[in-house]
């Protein structure tokens, strides 16, 4: 180091509470040491700082408040302070940065302030400096979104003033000793005003929609633009005054609660448990170098595009030449736009080269693939054809996995000589978009298998939950009763408009009627008729709103027999501007239907609130969790709160079905439930579960207690 300057740096990040006071120490002795010209500040081991360990948001003594001051120390410094930013700055950490004079990051590093996503907003001035630094609208963008930018992003934002390929606390300390002795009034943020927008007021009132239409309900987006508005209209201390103000009311919401419980239950489910004593602590996976998809609907094409977007060579076979050449098409289309997503990213996609995607018509092609998922349509005999035929192609170690939804996976497994090897995978739809891979066992299957699909999911940036296997497994087992609810609701007189509306306003992203409508009537008709409940399999003489002595609404047969499959048709519980469209609007057609319904089959039409509307739906969903968790279908609450938010269109700011139901409170779960119950005694489904009564009766425990109340355990974590 010249001797014109001393540095301070290294700063072990162990915990952020250290770093904090490391920090604070080094910057008051360089401060007071007369031989020190400049300082510079950088982390170890490559990361500059990931920001505050989340943990600490819950616990009274917030880290957020401890933080500011520091940052106004190193802005206030009378020496240049450079921040050195390496691997990443976020959080806390880019606030850190953001009191600095001059910001110094290596090519590689990523910036961001991801509060939002845990329900908060930059609680140490961030809301106030990055304004005054890179402008409202990205200002804005960054906060309200959580995302990560690429240090060139950050350059050409102004974030940063320098960017390296090589050493950067070499780069840091040559601007640190060039900048000694020049004016740090200009580089003090607090001190600069907002730079200007013409339109200033628009732009924010037109920012506050769109943030509210995009977050549904979730708070901590909206009181983010609330905080930069802050910084737009009055002075910086005032601004930061407003700031603190607005994260206690995040602290206080409950919804921070709920998105840090989210991201917890996240990482705790990749912590997977089998029945038979298998974990995730002692079982390891296979690798996967290729693979293979069977069927390429519209499952098919997605997972063959999941596959190609994570490296993994790629076999999609078709039935026959006129499917695979449609299939082939709508795969090489996918990947030309997932191609253009990433244009200008590290990453670019080899699909046109027949080592890492080959379309064919031949089984025999499959012999040497690590693992092949099955995607073809949801029929048993189908699916049993295609697992023998591979049990006898595929080499003896592949991985045999069926993308079903709902059926059988020890059936399915039955068809091979080899049911240690099979495993459900279900993916959802599209399967290049969406982030849940529902991992089903079988009873044979092994520990190997499940680590290897776990590891398959973490490859395609997947969130990959392990449950057992029964009908429906996890998700659709849940979503059985909430769709039977909402379809009973209609019967007794609302409308798919009505209850779609109060299930979008609690924070789906869509309702039960307009999801049936996307997905396809035509798909549950299909699975009805094969379980015998409608269709020419029906004895004759079974009451049209009775099976098994259950009560059975025979709306959605009715419509699929008017051809009303929904989207696909532009005709389903809505219409649409044409068949394939997406805008759904009411149809008088379907009130009238209703209305005669309801008179052929003497039901007298009545108002139901939205309390009632919200309550069944949600609560029959609860209960059917407790039966999973009873059952030991799945190894925790968690599992499912993590299937919903991922899979279901779950809010996240409602921490996911289970952690709901303990904010709610489970009496008064049980309660409504006994009450909705005793008004519908043949829907078994309203009927309280034995193990949520238990927990009541044992005064509700935390949710993390529950599974230690049941007497045969599951397999614990």
């Amino acid at each position: 180091l010249s001797k014109s300057s001393q540095i301070v740096s290294g700063l072990a990040l162990i915990t952020f509470k250290l770093f904090l006071q490391a920090l604070e120490d080094g910057l008051k002795k360089a401060d007071a040491d007369p031989s020190v010209k400049a300082v510079m500040i950088c982390g170890e081991n490559g990361k500059f700082s990931a920001g505050a360990d989340i943990r600490g948001f819950s616990s009274p003594k917030r880290h957020g408040v401890a933080l500011s001051p520091i940052v106004s120390l190193i802005e206030s410094s009378e020496k240049p302070v450079v921040a050195a930013i390496e691997g990443v700055a976020l959080g806390g950490g880019l606030e850190v940065a953001l009191g600095c004079h001059y910001r110094v990051a290596h090519a590689k590093a990523r910036m961001g302030l991801p509060e939002v996503t845990i329900g908060l907003l930059p609680g140490a001035e961030g809301t106030q400096r990055l304004p005054r630094l890179i402008g409202v609208p990205a200002a804005l963008d960054m906060i309200t979104t959580g995302k990560h930018i690429p240090a060139t992003e950050a350059l050409k934002l102004g974030l940063v003033d320098e960017i390296v390929e090589e050493n950067t606390i070499e780069a840091a300390i040559r601007l640190a000793n060039k900048v000694i002795g020049q004016p740090l009034e200009p580089r003090r943020l607090s001190l600069k005003p907002v730079p200007k927008l013409p339109n200033m007021e628009a732009f924010l009132r037109e920012a506050l929609v769109k943030v509210k239409r995009q977050a549904r309900g979730c708070l901590a987006p909206e009181l983010c633009v609330q905080a930069v508005r802050a910084a737009t209209e009055r002075p910086f201390a005032e601004g930061v005054r407003r700031e603190r103000e607005l994260f206690g009311l995040l602290l206080s919401s409950g919804q921070a609660q709920a998105l840090q419980y989210a991201f917890f239950a996240e990482r705790a489910v990749r912590r997977w448990a089998a029945p038979g004593g298998a974990s995730w602590s002692s079982a390891a996976p296979q690798p996967v170098r290729k693979a293979a998809v069977i069927g390429l609907g519209t499952m098919g094409r997605g997972i063959v595009t999941s596959l190609v977007k994570a490296n993994i060579p790629v076999v999609a076979l078709e039935q026959d030449l006129e499917y695979l050449n449609k299939g082939r098409k709508a795969v090489m289309l996918l990947l030309e736009r997932e191609a253009m997503k990433m244009e200008g990213g590290a990453q670019t996609l080899d699909f046109h080269n027949p080592a890492r995607l080959q379309f064919t018509v031949d089984f025999d092609l499959l012999c040497d693939v690590d693992l092949v998922i099955e995607a073809v349509f949801e029929n048993m005999a189908l699916k049993k054809e295609i697992f023998h035929k591979l049990s006898k192609i595929c080499k003896p170690g592949a991985l045999l996995c069926t993308n079903t939804s709902a059926l059988n996976i020890d059936e399915i497994a039955s068809a091979t000589n080899r049911p240690q090897q099979v495993i459900g995978t279900h993916f959802f739809s599209p399967a290049h978009v969406m982030r849940l891979l529902e991992i089903i066992y079988g009873r044979h299957t092994s520990p190997t298998a499940i680590a290897t699909a776990m590891q398959l999911a973490k490859a395609l940036k997947k969130v990959g939950v392990v449950v057992g296997n029964c009908f429906g497994f996890v998700g659709n087992r849940m979503m059985f009763p909430y769709v039977q609810q909402a379809v009973f609701l209609l019967e007794e007189g609302s409308r798919p408009e009505a209850v779609d509306q109060v299930l979008e306003d609690f924070g789906f992203k869509i309702g039960p009627f307009r999801m049936s409508d996307l997905a396809g009537l035509d798909v549950g008709w299909r699975s009805r008729k094969e379980q015998g409940l409608t269709g020419p399999s029906l004895a004759a003489g079974t009451p049209a709103r009775q099976r098994h002595g259950q009560r059975y609404s025979p709306l959605p047969d009715l419509l699929c027999e008017q051809g009303r499959f929904g989207q696909k048709t532009g005709k389903g519980w809505y219409q649409y501007e044409r068949a394939g469209g997406r805008t759904a609007t009411p149809d008088p057609w379907l009130h009238d239907f209703l209305s005669q319904y309801r008179d052929t089959h003497g039901i007298q039409s009545r108002f139901i609130d939205q309390e009632e509307i919200l309550e069944r739906c949600l609560f029959s969903l609860i209960n059917e969790g407790f039966a999973i968790l009873a059952e030991g279908i799945a190894s925790g609450p968690e599992h499912l709160d993590v299937i919903y938010i991922n899979g279901y269109g779950w809010p996240k700011h409602r921490g996911g079905p289970m952690f709901y139901a303990s904010t709610v409170g489970l009496p008064r779960v049980l309660a409504k439930l006994q009450k909705y119950s005793e008004a519908h005694p043949d829907v078994p489904g309203l009927r309280p579960n034995a193990f949520l009564k238990k927990l009541v009766a044992v005064r509700s425990p935390p949710l993390k207690e529950w599974m230690s109340y049941l007497s045969h355990q599951s397999p614990k974590l």
